[in-house]
């Protein structure tokens, strides 16, 4: 009897150390394991965060956009409004670097826009038009109207431009920039007060050789001499000429004319004629006035065009804008942002 008890009790050390074994085996190995699981985990929490656009965390700013066709404010969030200005200002098919430059300047221009407070000719409520009386901005449905089949490769090109800026705006002495652009410069850009009459110490005249390569390089038009001296208010002098050149500003475009004993700025002759630019050539044939232009645009800040063609050369989209605005800094945003969410 007692050799049975004796068998029973040895059974069951048997059975208790073979079900603790596994466990045995396994209590050494567990923290170690969980601890390199959640250091994996944490290490992809801080890349995903890493990874995500610059700005993304930042405050929540919309703009308010008045839709010139609608008559109506529409209130866009600040990244989707940027989208929709670079899709409307620069061709999709120009290089990634020269839209993320472009988007850097849209950002820039719109955020100090908001922080001057200064609506003028705006209806109340309204910080900007969606015209080039500012930037001219589409929305998601006009761009589908307008680029049909090839939506989808565009719409992505270029949110991707605007997100791998997103965050991110031109300054100068900490403050946001003045950031004009244009399409295609003469093969200079223009000092701002020559245009303008406001000197900005990095709005000056930069070499833009590339430019006379744009489809929008030369231009020239016709008009008969009885519009001409209406559109200018002058009288054509009877010895068959035109008008005389008084000089030539930093961007080597027509500083001002003399027609007839009246003076008038390269900006007043291009304005009241509708020119392309102000660095024009004319010349009277009969009854017509033939007119050449170089370039296209006010020609003060980047040069789209150019900004294109200095990115095929492998400049990126920072070397493009601190090219063309001169020493200026690329900064963060958030500062800016915040300012402008606390006036609400």
């Amino acid at each position: 009897m007692k050799r049975v008890k004796l068998l029973i009790v040895l059974a069951s050390l048997l059975l208790i150390v073979v079900l603790l074994i596994p466990t045995l085996l396994v209590i050494p190995f567990t923290d170690k394991v969980d601890g390199t699981l959640a250091e994996e985990l944490r290490k992809q929490s801080i890349s995903t965060e890493q990874e995500k656009p610059k700005g993304t965390t930042g405050p929540h700013v919309e703009v308010a956009v008045y839709r010139s066709k609608e008559k109506q404010i529409e209130h866009i969030p600040l990244e989707q409004y940027v989208i929709g200005v670079v899709a409307a200002e620069m061709p999709a098919d120009f290089e990634l670097e020269a839209l993320k430059a472009q988007a850097l300047a849209a950002r820039t221009y719109i955020v100090k826009q908001m922080l001057n407070d200064q609506p003028i000719s705006l209806p109340k409520g309204a910080n900007v038009t969606d015209t080039v009386m500012h930037q001219v901005y589409y929305s998601d449905d006009e761009l589908k109207r307008l680029w049909g089949a090839d939506y989808n490769w565009k719409i992505k090109k270029i949110t991707e431009a605007v997100q791998a800026t997103e965050g991110q705006i031109v300054t100068y002495n900490n403050v946001p920039i003045e950031a004009s652009f244009f399409s295609t410069s003469n093969g200079y850009t223009e000092n701002s007060e020559a245009y303008w009459g406001n000197a900005f110490p990095y709005l000056k005249s930069v070499a833009s050789p590339w430019d006379k390569d744009s489809p929008k390089f030369y231009n020239q038009t016709a008009m008969s001499v009885s519009e001409f001296e209406q559109k200018l208010g002058v009288t054509l002098p009877k010895d068959g000429s035109v008008g005389n050149l008084l000089g030539r500003t930093p961007g080597k475009r027509v500083e001002a004319v003399q027609i007839n004993g009246k003076k008038l700025t390269g900006r007043e002759v291009r304005e009241r004629l509708g020119l392309k630019s102000t660095d024009f050539t004319w010349m009277r044939k009969g009854n017509e006035i033939i007119i050449t232009t170089k370039g296209y645009g006010h020609g003060v800040g980047m040069s789209q065009y150019g900004a294109n063609f200095m990115a095929k050369t492998g400049k990126t989209y920072d070397e493009i804008i601190k090219y063309y605005y001169r020493g200026v800094s690329i900064s963060s945003a958030t500062a800016f942002l915040n300012k402008l969410t606390a006036k609400k």
